[in-house]
């Protein structure tokens, strides 16, 4: 009862983490066009990251929880496996953090779950489908995210081709409080769900639950409200890459690139597919900057941020091991 209490605290920390490790994704572009304050920016975020718990409670389902929860097979998942891979997951989220590195704090949660399971229990205990299903999303949301923005941005330049450009300047920096409370939306019903699904995964792994349908509703408010939490404190190492990095950005832009990033992200919500919010926005934005001229991305930064998207998963089990190793050898198991 004690390790599962660890459990949950350590995967609400891991939420409130998120939250502000990845604040940045839904707040950077809004920020550098200086339609909100930094402070104002985060709250306006936090809000809708909060109220995304009634639009996945109501409209969308658990559905990402759940295919969480299936990363690896029932009958292989024990505490320790599961602590482990939440002490992996948060080591590499406050490291990238720190280094101004946008990384998937999905991702480093998956990778950290399955390598301590397959660390205690071998290959055969990782649901090989299901992986795989969200590694190819590593590539697939941003490049989603990519063509939609630029699609958006083409269209809307053609149809405010012949429009004062002060107004319409004016104009996308409203659109831009929807756009940034969309994508705010969609970052809360998918990145918070993915802690409901571990927590809920330890509750089955003591029998408190039979499945991620019947856990109790104090699991998806504490998320959805830790997340919230942790957007209010901001990430602005983060802020800063996103924002201003990859390319320069306009109020159109903006708008542009956060639409896109929030369709990509219902869209796989529908599937219920656990996607990253980084590689989402990032994808949107390079997708902006491309439309004007391929040399406005700065692409080496983007070269950068693709080999942490791509180590995250490896990196996460690498780390999930070792500390399992470790708290095998404490004979906690």
């Amino acid at each position: 009862m004690t390790l599962l209490i660890v459990i949950i605290v350590l995967a609400i920390a891991f939420d409130f983490i998120n939250g502000f490790h990845d604040a940045a994704n839904s707040i950077a572009t809004i920020v550098t066009t200086r339609v909100l304050t930094p402070f104002q920016a985060v709250l306006w975020a936090a809000a809708f990251n909060f109220v995304a718990f009634f639009a996945a409670k109501y409209i969308v389902g658990f559905g990402i929880a759940n295919t969480v929860a299936k990363t690896v097979l029932e009958q292989y998942i024990t505490l320790p496996i599961i602590l482990s891979g939440l002490i992996a997951a948060i080591s590499w989220n406050l490291l990238t953090w720190r280094l101004g590195i946008p990384s998937s704090s999905s991702h480093t949660l998956i990778g950290g779950f399955a390598g301590a399971a397959i660390c205690g229990a071998g290959f055969q205990s990782i649901h090989a489908g299901v992986i795989l299903k969200i590694v190819s999303f590593i590539f697939l949301a941003p490049l989603i995210g990519m063509l939609l923005s630029s699609i958006l941005t083409i269209l809307v330049m053609w149809i405010f081709r012949r429009s004062n450009p002060h107004k319409a300047e004016s104009l996308f920096k409203k659109l831009q409080l929807l756009s940034s409370g969309l994508f705010s939306l969609g970052h809360g019903m998918n990145d918070s769900q993915k802690v409901m699904g571990i927590i809920a995964t330890a509750m089955i792994a003591t029998g408190h639950i039979t499945s991620v349908d019947t856990m109790p509703d104090w699991v998806p408010l504490t998320c959805f409200a830790a997340i919230g939490l942790g957007t209010m404190i901001g990430g602005w190492r983060i802020v800063k890459t996103m924002g201003s990095k990859i390319t320069k950005v306009t109020p159109l832009e903006g708008v542009c690139s956060e639409t896109a990033g929030a369709i990509t992200l219902f869209i796989t919500e529908i599937l219920k597919v656990p996607v990253s919010t980084t590689h989402t926005i990032t994808g949107a934005i390079i997708g902006v900057g491309a439309v004007k001229r391929l040399s406005a991305v700065r692409w080496g930064v983007t070269i950068n941020l693709l080999w942490a998207w791509v180590l995250t998963i490896p990196v996460s089990a690498l780390l999930a091991m070792g500390v399992y190793l470790l708290i095998r050898y404490m004979g906690l198991n």
